[in-house]
């Protein structure tokens, strides 16, 4: 990590006093979160998560645990996507709807307790991708901030720090809501997130690395690395078996592996 980017990173956040940190359990907002730590102090930072069906128990507890190493209390918020038409419709502006809502709600909490701002870990990389609720967190300035992105971190840069400062999530793979594994235009329902997040528990078991199983109704699109597919190959039964009883009637391998945002390949950009 390079002192320059540290000290500039740490430059936009003691300005702000006290913050209250959207911490989602990925390497993204636990960098920020302990950033914000050595920064302004733990006591000026509160961390907070917004819970519901979208989000895995996995990433549950590790926002728990890092919070708890970070020495910051860690609250819970119900968020109830689901009670959302516009989020539970997903098209492709659903991103949109739900991180509006989410950081209404985490901005609202913040207010009331006298922080204020909410910071947000979009990083500097996340450009590249479509990402509609980069818009919404636009929307909610100056109450949101990113300031990861505008410090002109990078993934990298993150995952440097995050293995420097002792982070325990430092290589885990990046991890989107759930709702992001399942086909825009098919219905978010209890059930079908659930089936995502029981498939790539099942998976884990026998595949290292980034992996999503995509939801297409009856279908289950498999993305991994390249280099774990003989892995997947000679365990191929039992993966099957496994995504079958998770609630899908057929599974298959994407044979161009894993790559973020695949579901947005189906969207036509002008």
């Amino acid at each position: 990590m390079e002192k320059e980017k540290e000290a500039r990173l740490f430059a936009l956040l003691r300005p702000y006093g006290s913050v209250a940190v959207a911490l989602s359990g990925g390497v993204d907002s636990a960098v920020l979160l302990m950033a914000a730590v050595r920064a302004l102090g733990a006591a000026k930072v509160a961390a907070v998560t917004a819970v519901s069906e979208l989000l895995a128990d996995a990433e549950r507890a590790d926002a728990k645990r890092c919070a708890e190493l970070a020495g910051v209390p860690l609250t819970l918020l119900p968020a109830d996507d689901l009670s959302s038409p516009d989020v539970v419709r997903n098209d492709e502006r659903r991103c949109y709807y739900c991180k509006k809502r989410r950081f209404e709600m985490l901005v609202l909490w913040a207010k009331e307790r006298g922080f204020p701002c909410v910071l947000d870990g979009t990083n500097a990389d996340d450009a590249d991708d479509y990402r509609p609720g980069l818009a919404a967190m636009e929307e909610l300035a100056p109450f949101v901030v990113s300031p990861l992105a505008k410090a002109q971190w990078t993934k990298r840069d993150i995952r440097e720090a995050a293995k420097t400062w002792g982070i325990p999530v430092w290589s885990k793979p990046s991890a989107a809501c759930l709702a992001s594994r399942i086909e825009y235009g098919v219905a978010l329902t209890k059930e079908r997130l659930q089936a995502v997040e029981t498939a790539e528990n099942a998976l884990r078991r026998f595949i290292c690395g980034q992996l999503r199983v995509r939801h297409h109704g009856k279908l289950a699109r498999i993305e991994i690395e390249l280099a774990e597919f003989d892995v997947f190959l000679q365990h191929r039964a039992e993966i099957e078996a496994a995504v079958r009883a998770a609630g899908f009637n057929y599974v298959t391998l994407d044979l161009r592996g894993y790559r973020m945002g695949s579901q947005n390949e189906s969207l036509a950009f002008s």
